[in-house]
């Protein structure tokens, strides 16, 4: 890594990272505060109830609260943040503001869109995959593609995780092509993986704990309980095997567990179909799965599917925008989304042979994404 980004001798760069709830920051950005504290920068963070996340407090200099909802469509967000936001970054200064997610950055760019005008703040966003996408319903599509397309102009540099949303982004011109930036994701600690020898007492206890008999073939979903993620498909696909050998796991919470659950009653797979909730370390379940599948209809970068590679188990994932990225270099099996006789073909498939070692794309690496973030940076405070 290079040395610290100075604006002036001794004047250290001021960031502030915004995002719509304090779990995306504890899941993706920790190591990026911890990264530009380390090199001397000012680093805060806003996100709704952020302060009564105690764990985020030591990585940041300050935490700030916001007062928005999850929806994109929701104007109040804009009423109740737009001034107070404003406000803030001129009281403190910030040299850059990076926003993550929908609500929170548009909300943030439109509360800072006359500033920019000055040239300070840069306003930087990163997409964790557009609202838009291929297989979308067309009026919302258009919705969120014109919402983006007005944000774009409040924007010094667009990320994008994945490349449909690259070849999206220049489709429709959310961005000038000289602020749009691909980067592969938001990094992983290859260490937590590449370091950890799998441990077999780990993998008997999960199967004990499932009740799982020696040839009995586990499959794993890591998802949260939402309808784009489409956990009814694998567990209708699950069915359709018509092999009581085949078990699937689901770790993660959601407003749609219950209705899972009914769902695999009614199909008869109760007892093959095990709901697990948070899983706060699913390495392993990972390890102890066949292959993790991934029936999402979008995603960002899937976090899931590059864990799973990290750990050489190989994904069944969906053709979706996110999804594919991944999977696609020899990393499992691909099948149509939504298509629930595929992917019983693909479960099927590998509970009669293994799929070769998979790996992963070096470059996912943290390191390098935090390097790409440096310079990217480093040009942005050249501007000023």
């Amino acid at each position: 890594m290079s040395d610290a980004i100075v604006l002036d001798a001794g004047e250290k760069p001021k960031l502030l990272i915004v995002t719509t709830v304090p779990v995306t920051i504890s899941a993706f950005l920790l190591p990026y505060a911890d990264h530009f504290r380390k090199l001397g920068w000012k680093v805060d963070a806003m996100a709704h109830d952020i302060t009564k996340s105690e764990n985020l407090a030591s990585h940041f200099d300050d935490l700030i609260d916001a007062e928005w909802s999850r929806s994109p469509l929701d104007l109040r967000n804009i009423i109740k943040n737009h001034g107070r936001i404003r406000e803030l970054v001129c009281e403190r200064g910030y040299d850059i503001v990076h926003t993550h997610t929908p609500v929170a950055s548009f909300v943030t760019r439109f509360a800072l869109r006359g500033l920019r005008m000055s040239g300070n703040p840069k306003v930087v966003y990163t997409a964790h995959g557009f609202h838009f996408c291929k297989g979308g319903r067309r009026t919302l599509n258009f919705i969120f593609r014109t919402l983006e397309k007005i944000a774009g102009r409040w924007t010094d540099k667009l990320i994008v995780i994945n490349h449909e949303d690259f070849n999206s982004a220049k489709k429709y011109h959310i961005i000038d092509e000289n602020s749009l930036v691909y980067m592969p994701g938001i990094g992983l600690d290859f260490s937590t993986y590449s370091n950890r020898e799998k441990q077999r007492c780990d993998i008997l206890k999960i199967r004990a704990e499932l009740g799982l008999d020696d040839d009995d073939v586990l499959y794993s979903m890591i998802a949260e309980f939402i309808p784009r993620k489409r956990h009814k498909d694998a567990i209708a696909a699950l069915s359709k095997t018509g092999n009581d050998k085949i078990h699937l796991a689901c770790a993660g919470d959601g407003k749609l567990m219950l209705e899972m659950k009914d769902l695999a009653q009614k199909l008869g797979v109760e007892k093959r179909v095990h709901f697990l909730g948070h899983v706060a370390d699913p390495r392993a379940l990972i390890e102890a799965s066949r292959a993790t599948i991934m029936p999402s209809e979008r995603e960002g970068l899937s976090r899931a599917s590059m864990e799973s590679a990290c750990l050489a188990v190989p994904i069944i994932g969906s053709d979706a925008r996110g999804v594919y990225d991944i999977v696609q270099n020899h990393r499992g099996i691909l099948f149509p989304t939504g298509d629930q006789l595929a992917l019983r073909d693909a479960m099927l498939q590998l509970f009669e042979n293994r799929y070769p070692t998979v790996t992963p794309d070096p470059e996912w690496r943290i390191e390098n994404l935090i390097k790409l973030h440096e310079e990217l940076y480093g040009c942005l405070l050249e501007d000023h």
